[in-house]
């Protein structure tokens, strides 16, 4: 079958759970809107909200180090910037980003959950123009970079080491499905439509361990990096594309390469 997008997700605070889309809108040169907007910049990460330099993804608290995260199901308004945070359910926490003592708050949350020193809080920080991208600390291209995922890469790569492997250990902001396993590796310096939007994919993204936490139990229970370097001399799992056309992207788009 033709490949079709399957999911569209964005991460509006670095490290936090993904929010599923029905449709979005792309701008040329622009990243994927409403991603990874806000971070949680550790107390020693040199964040600077005034003279901002993109930072390492480990001057944040994410998945990489601390797992428990994913335990928490968040949602963000993208119009008023109130973050919810449940628990197995239950609200815990109800903030407005964009006010001082909203943030100050969050932080407050996250120095208990976390049981960090008096002094060692948080930062959250604003990006405006920037986005936290795990890849932003390269250029400008790669901080607005969006992130593709083929789901039969994924399904080829848990036959291989047999285990259901879900898909949002990965953390993509576009899914697609009926393209050949890895085949999207194949495409480094092509284009691709999407729905109404043209890009072109320009990077493999390399997988860190955040990706061998369950994003559902929020138990690190799979080595994925480890198993994609012995299952294919490498530890790639996506890849990364550029707007070079704006336009509307919705669940069931077809993807057509150029």
């Amino acid at each position: 079958m033709a490949p079709t997008v399957s999911g569209l997700y964005h991460y509006p605070v670095k490290g936090l759970s993904a929010q599923a889309l029905s449709n979005v809108r792309l701008v040329q040169g622009e990243g994927f809107p409403m991603d990874r907007i806000y971070g949680l910049a550790r107390h020693d990460s040199g964040y600077d909200a005034v003279n901002y330099q993109p930072l390492p993804k480990t001057r944040f608290i994410v998945l990489v180090k601390e797992e428990r995260l994913a335990g928490l199901s968040t949602f963000f308004d993208t119009k008023t910037h109130r973050l919810e945070i449940r628990v197995q359910g239950q609200l815990v926490l109800e903030e407005n980003l964009d006010t001082e003592a909203g943030r100050r708050r969050l932080s407050k949350f996250f120095s208990h959950m976390f049981d960090l020193d008096a002094g060692k809080e948080p930062t959250i920080a604003v990006g405006g123009d920037n986005r936290f991208t795990d890849i932003s600390v390269h250029s400008k291209l790669m901080m607005n970079a969006i992130s593709l995922m083929n789901l039969n890469s994924v399904r080829e790569f848990g036959a291989r080491i047999d285990a259901q492997i879900d898909p949002m250990r990965f953390r993509a902001n576009l899914y697609f499905d009926g393209l050949d396993a890895f085949q999207e590796f194949e495409l480094l310096g092509r284009e691709i439509e999407i729905g109404s939007a043209r890009l072109r994919i320009f990077r493999r993204t390399r997988r860190c361990a955040a990706t061998d936490v369950d994003p559902t139990t929020a138990e690190r229970n799979m080595a994925i990096p480890r198993s994609l370097m012995k299952n294919y001399g490498h530890a790639d799992m996506g890849v990364y594309a550029e707007v070079l056309e704006g336009g509307s992207v919705e669940i069931g788009s077809p993807v057509t390469i150029r």
